[in-house]
Formats: structure tokens, sequence, C-alpha cells
């Protein structure tokens, strides 16, 4: 798992199509705003899972990266 750290209005692109971008801090919640092909679905990982008939993932051990 990679782990960055971003603020408020900053973002991360992934594969040169998605944008992911800090909207909003408010105590321990965090908004996202996420720019994607309209091909490309993007879920929250508990209706991810319902989708597909699956109880969510824990993460893994990985290393990780900060930024």
């Amino acid at each position: 798992m990679l782990v960055l750290s971003r603020k408020k209005d900053e973002s991360i692109v992934i594969n040169d199509e998605i944008i992911i971008t800090v909207v909003e801090v408010r105590g321990d919640k965090v908004r996202l705003g996420i720019q994607a092909p309209r091909d490309v679905p993007v879920h929250r990982s508990e209706v991810h899972a319902a989708i597909h008939g699956k109880t969510p993932e824990l993460p893994t051990d990985s290393p990780e990266v900060s930024t």
C-alpha cells in the first residue's frame, strides 16, 4: 500500500486519468473528490463488497511509503 500525505485542495493522479482531491478535512473525516472516466467504476469499499458478494477486506501487511 502506498500512503501519501495531502492537504486540503491537493490531489493525486492515478494512471493519468483518475484524479483524487482532498476536498475537506473535518476532525477525523476526510472528504475526497474523484474524477474518473465514466467507464471506471468508483465505489466505497463496503459498496464494492456488497456488489460482489464479499465481506470488506482488511488492509494486508505491506510496505508503506509516506510522502
